[in-house]
């Protein structure tokens, strides 16, 4: 079974990641040991072969939410300020099953981070479904 697991973040995540963010802005040494690490987990489960596909997502400032009112689409540009957290990157994983994913989702909080950003650090693991008969 494929599972997703769900990166989170927000905009003040993005900008102390780019070094913006105060008392909170990463280092580059965090930044390298973030990638460094997140590189290794990716190439681990390569390894094991439970990998399928993963990617970073760019800052929620550069997103558009698209919906519909009344029957007519619209369009707005992010960041969204009633919004605290944004899907931040993903992992797909192939594995033998909730618990497996689960388990390999539980690595991330080994990942290196500043303080503040570990603390609001979490990830979602989600079965993905292969048809409208697995949303029972």
């Amino acid at each position: 079974m494929k599972y997703m697991i769900l990166l989170y973040a927000s905009q003040q995540d993005y900008d102390a990641m780019a070094g913006k963010g105060g008392a909170t802005a990463w280092t580059a040494e965090d930044f390298t040991a973030m990638t460094a690490f997140m590189r290794q987990w990716n190439d681990e489960l390569r390894e094991s072969g439970e990998f399928v596909d993963a990617r970073g997502l760019a800052a929620p400032a550069h997103t558009r939410r698209v919906g519909s009112k009344d029957g007519v689409p619209f369009v707005t540009d992010g960041p969204y300020p009633e919004t605290t957290e944004v899907l931040a990157g993903y992992t797909i994983v192939e594995c033998a099953g909730f618990d497996r994913a689960t388990e390999l989702a539980a690595r991330l909080a080994g990942c290196p981070a500043p303080a503040g950003a570990r603390a609001s650090a979490y990830a979602d693991v989600r079965p993905i479904v292969d048809g409208a008969g697995d949303l029972a």
